[in-house]
């Protein structure tokens, strides 16, 4: 990557501090889009009928193998960088609280070292950098999986970054997120409150309905909410609006339609109680990650064989700073510790040390994994695989301060590199060995059953 780390680290800078949120990633797709046509990569804009996704093609002929990069930050995560307390950068208000600013950067840089393979190789082949655009809340390969961005791919492979070095395994929960808004009839809370229909009351009742339904769910199931519009702050006006956003999630897509089906009675009967309308908005889901233990065996190789970055006595002392910011139940939460073996002794190794300076064993697991991610949409139309890498101090949780503060940090630029040669590594491997893609698409489809 020495040929392209002042390119990388620039665009990751300028990512970081745009900041964009969901599908209003301008600024940083047009960075990335900028850096690709510079180095001759053939641009597709407006993918998906979305301003902001865009495909970079190099090569020609079989395999295709598609690198998936994701640009979007989080709202109210603004962080002033490198600094190991608490204070928003001033004028900002979004911060990259996922480290999409080092996912999408990694991704190109993977791009590239496949491109400079395919044109001195001059073997068959072709890379797709897919753009994605809107993974925080948006679901925004969901949407490119409908238009059939991905249909003509072989392969995907991605990353994430995270706190270890580890191969991806296991699935995730798919999810669906609707808005449940409520019309009542405003009227004065005092004079005439038999005259008003409470929105808001219908909002209450519903969440204690759903709260109730929790008793009555399987393990793997989660609802979430937020009530985003409560109707005013009077208490002495019966709200005649209110809604309520809801995350529904469960091992598989099938299993969320169930569930959402129990939500949305409970919300009809809510509204029934109040005798307010009630009308539903759809807002975004994304299914569950479909593993491949082919792809994640290529990818370890290809760990094994680049190995892990050096750290100086200068980061191990930045690093330290930030483990001084979080607990023992931070690092108790590592997203690795969810589907490895040997949960405590890696969690001991973990907690020994600020950074993790090794590469965790591979095992491939069936477990789901708390979380989502749209990669899922990915995953049920080719074979898809994925590694983390150490961007952060052990233990820093996603969606936090910490990782912003962290996210242009040296530390967090060579996880950012090792990502982009881990990956790279692993799709020449395929492209050489094409009889790999193939054990691939085989498990694919049986774990599919054809039903992609």
């Amino acid at each position: 990557m020495k040929k392209y780390s002042e390119k990388l680290i620039d665009l990751n800078e300028k990512i970081w501090n745009y900041a964009e949120l969901k599908f209003q990633e301008n600024k940083s797709s047009q960075a990335m889009i900028s850096l690709l046509e510079d180095e001759g990569f053939e641009i597709e804009k407006n993918v998906a009928d979305i301003q902001t996704a865009y495909i970079g093609t190099y090569g020609s002929g079989y395999p295709v193998i598609g690198i998936l990069a994701e640009y979007d930050a989080l709202s109210g995560l603004s962080q002033v960088a490198d600094l190991a307390v608490k204070k928003p950068l001033e004028g900002m208000e979004n911060g990259h609280g996922c480290g999409h600013n080092l996912l999408g950067t990694a991704a190109i840089g993977a791009a590239l070292k496949i491109r400079d393979y395919l044109k001195e190789s001059k073997k068959s082949g072709s890379v797709k950098i897919i753009g994605c655009p809107g993974e925080e809340g948006g679901s925004g390969k969901t949407y490119m999986a409908r238009a059939g961005v991905f249909d003509d791919l072989d392969l995907a492979l991605t990353w994430h970054p995270f706190n270890t070095n580890a191969v991806i395994t296991g699935s995730f929960l798919a999810n669906s997120q609707v808005y449940f808004k409520f019309k009542g009839i405003s009227s004065h809370a005092a004079a005439s409150p038999h005259l008003g229909r409470s929105a808001l009351d219908a909002v209450t009742l519903m969440n204690v309905g759903v709260n109730f339904l929790r008793e009555h769910m399987e393990d793997g199931d989660r609802v979430h909410y937020a009530v985003t519009d409560t109707g005013g702050s009077s208490p002495n006006v019966v709200q005649g609006y209110s809604e309520v956003l809801y995350l529904i999630r469960s091992t598989s897509t099938e299993k969320v339609k169930n569930l959402y089906d129990r939500v949305v009675k409970i919300a009809k009967g809510a509204a029934l109680m109040t005798e307010t309308e009630l009308e539903i908005d759809f807002d975004k889901a994304c299914s569950e990650v479909v593993p491949n233990s082919v792809l994640e065996e290529v990818l370890y190789e290809s760990f094994q064989k680049i190995g892990v970055p050096d750290y100086t006595e200068e980061e191990l002392e930045y690093a330290k700073k930030f483990s001084e910011t979080l607990s023992e139940k931070d690092i108790k939460s590592e997203i690795v510790l969810n589907y490895v073996p040997n949960p405590k002794e890696l969690y001991e190794k973990l907690k020994s040390r600020p950074l993790a300076n090794f590469i965790v064993p591979h095992n491939h697991s069936d477990k789901v994994i708390p979380g989502s991610t749209d990669v899922g949409d990915v995953s049920k139309l080719v074979p898809t695989a994925q590694i983390m890498t150490a961007c952060y101090t052990v233990g820093t949780p996603g969606h936090s301060w910490q990782s912003v503060a962290q996210g242009k940090s040296s530390i967090a630029t060579k996880g950012m590199f090792l990502a982009s040669n881990v990956l790279a590594d692993a799709a020449i491997s395929l492209i050489e060995d094409t009889g790999l893609i193939e054990e691939a698409k085989k498990e694919f489809e049986e774990a599919t059953e054809g039903k992609n």
